[in-house]
C-alpha cells in the first residue's frame, strides 16, 4: 500500500480556489513525500502502511496509527510542519507584496485555511488530523487529476478547431475550398490505420509479448508477462508501467513525422487506455494493479472476447454546444482585451499630452531665464553708451543738440524708443528766441 500512497504524493496539486492566492503556486509536493518517508522509518507504521487496505487509508484509519510512532519520528514531523507553515506564510507575504498590498495587514490564519492538507490552527506539531488531512487531500486531488487532463485536452481541441475556422475566414473562396479539401484528406489519412486492439485484452497483451518482448505468441503466460513489465519489481503495475504497454497500439495510429498525426492527441489516447484498464482491473481502486488483480482480469470473458476499441477520431472530445460556448467566451475575451487596449491608448495619449505641456513649459522657462540672464548686460551696455560725456549747461545750442542726437542714435541701434530730451533752462529760452528770429 505504501506505493499507492506514494503515487498520491508524487502528483499532489491543490485545486485552485477563488481566494486571493488563486493561480499562485504555493503547494509543496515535497512536504507530502517527506512526511511519508519519515513515517516509513517507523517499523510499526511501515507494517500498517503495507498491510492496510487503501479504502481504510482513505477513511482515516491509518492516520490513527500516528499515535504509536516513535518520539524521534514525531519530532521530525513537527519540524516539517513548522517549516511548511512558515514557507506558506512567507509566500503569502511575497504574493501580497507583488500585488501592491504592502500597507495591508495580512491575515495569515485566514489565508492558511485554504490549505486543507494541514491543520493551520496548530502550526507547531504534526497530529493525527494532519496525516488524515494529507491523505484526503491527496486522494481528492488524484480523483480529479485525470478529469483536469481531459478538460485541458478538450480546450486544446476546441482551440485548434477555432484557429482553423479563423484561418478559413482570411481566405478567398478558391483558397478556402482547397484548405477544406486538404483538411478532409488529412483526417481520412489519419483514420486509415491498422486495427487497434482493445487495451488490456488478450490480443493487445499478446502483441506486446510478441513484438516488444520478442517471445512466441503461443507461449503467452500472464504471470510471466506481468513480471516482465513490472519494471521496478514492486509487484504492481503503476500508471506509468501500464501506459507503457500501449505504445505498440499507439504507433499504429500516430507517427510524429506525419502531418495528419497530432502527438497531443496520442497522449490523450494513451490516457484513455490507461483509465479504461484501471477501471476494469483495479478492483480496490488504489490506482495500482497487483499481480492478483491482473491474473483475475485475464480469466474474464472480456479479456478474451473484448468489444472493439473506439479511438479518439471516433469520439469527438467536445460537443457542438461546447464549441459554441467556447467561441463565445473567446469573443468576449477579445472584446474585453480590445476595451482595455482602447483605455490604455487613451491613457497613453493623455500622458503624451501632459508631457508635451511640460516640455512647452520647460522651453518657456528656459527662454525666460535666458532673457533675464542676457538682457541686463545689453541694457547696461546701452546705458554706458548713453552716458556720453555731458556738455556743460552753458554749452552752445548746437553742441547740446548734437549730444541729444547721438543719444537717439544709440537708442535706435538697440531698437529702443528715442527720447526728446529737454534742453537746460536758459538754452531753451535761447533756442526759442532763435526760432523766433525773423
Amino acid at each position: 500500500m505504501r506505493d499507492g500512497l506514494m503515487s498520491y504524493c508524487t502528483t499532489i496539486k491543490l485545486p485552485q480556489s477563488d481566494t486571493p492566492l488563486k493561480s499562485y503556486d504555493l503547494t509543496n509536493p515535497c512536504y507530502h513525500q517527506e512526511v511519508i518517508d519519515f513515517l516509513e522509518k517507523d517499523q510499526h507504521f511501515r507494517e500498517k502502511l503495507h498491510n492496510t487496505d487503501m479504502e481504510d487509508i482513505k477513511q482515516g484509519k491509518l492516520a490513527k496509527e500516528l499515535d504509536f510512532v516513535s518520539h524521534h519520528v514525531r519530532t521530525k514531523l513537527d519540524e516539517l510542519k513548522r517549516q511548511e507553515v512558515n514557507r506558506l506564510r512567507t509566500l503569502i507575504k511575497a504574493k501580497q507584496d507583488l500585488e501592491g498590498g504592502n500597507d495591508i495587514a495580512v491575515d495569515h490564519q485566514a489565508l492558511l485555511k485554504q490549505f486543507e492538507y494541514l491543520n493551520h490552527m496548530n502550526p507547531h506539531t504534526f497530529e493525527v488530523d494532519d496525516l488524515d488531512r494529507l491523505i484526503k487531500s491527496a486522494t481528492n486531488d488524484l480523483e480529479n487529476y485525470d478529469k483536469e487532463r481531459h478538460d485541458e485536452f478538450k480546450k486544446y481541441e476546441m482551440m485548434k478547431e477555432h484557429d482553423r475556422r479563423e484561418h478559413l475566414k482570411t481566405l478567398d473562396e478558391d483558397e478556402r475550398k482547397k484548405e477544406e479539401e486538404h483538411y478532409e484528406e488529412m483526417r481520412k489519412k489519419h483514420a486509415d490505420h491498422p486495427k487497434v486492439n482493445h487495451p488490456g485484452s488478450h490480443n493487445q497483451l499478446k502483441e506486446v509479448w510478441e513484438e516488444a518482448d520478442g517471445l512466441d505468441p503461443e507461449d503467452f503466460d500472464p504471470k510471466t508477462f506481468f513480471n516482465l513489465h513490472d519494471t521496478n519489481g514492486d509487484g504492481f503495475f503503476d500508471e506509468q508501467e501500464l501506459e507503457a504497454l500501449f505504445t505498440k497500439e499507439l504507433e499504429k495510429m500516430y507517427d510524429p513525422t506525419n502531418e495528419e498525426d497530432d502527438m497531443v492527441e496520442m497522449e490523450e489516447e494513451r490516457l484513455r487506455m490507461r483509465e479504461h484498464v484501471m477501471n476494469e482491473v483495479d478492483s480496490n481502486k488504489d490506482r495500482l494493479v497487483s499481480l492478483d488483480e491482473f491474473l483475475v482480469a485475464t480469466k474474464k470473458k472480456e479479456f478474451l472476447e473484448p468489444d472493439s476499441w473506439e479511438t479518439l477520431e471516433q469520439n469527438q472530445a467536445y460537443t457542438d454546444e461546447e464549441m459554441r460556448e467556447f467561441e463565445e467566451h473567446l469573443a468576449q475575451q477579445e472584446q474585453d482585451l480590445n476595451l482595455k487596449a482602447v483605455d490604455l491608448q487613451k491613457q497613453r495619449d493623455e500622458l503624451e499630452r501632459q508631457q508635451e505641456q511640460l516640455n512647452a513649459q520647460k522651453v518657456e522657462l528656459q527662454q525666460v531665464q535666458g532673457v533675464e540672464g542676457n538682457a541686463f548686460p545689453e541694457i547696461h551696455a546701452v546705458e554706458n553708451q548713453l552716458h556720453l560725456e555731458q556738455p556743460a549747461p552753458e554749452a552752445p545750442q548746437d553742441t547740446l543738440q548734437e549730444h541729444h542726437e547721438q543719444q537717439n542714435e544709440v537708442l535706435a541701434q538697440h531698437g529702443l524708443p528715442q527720447t526728446h530730451q529737454d534742453l537746460p533752462p536758459g538754452h531753451q529760452e535761447a533756442a526759442q528766441g532763435q526760432h523766433n528770429l525773423p
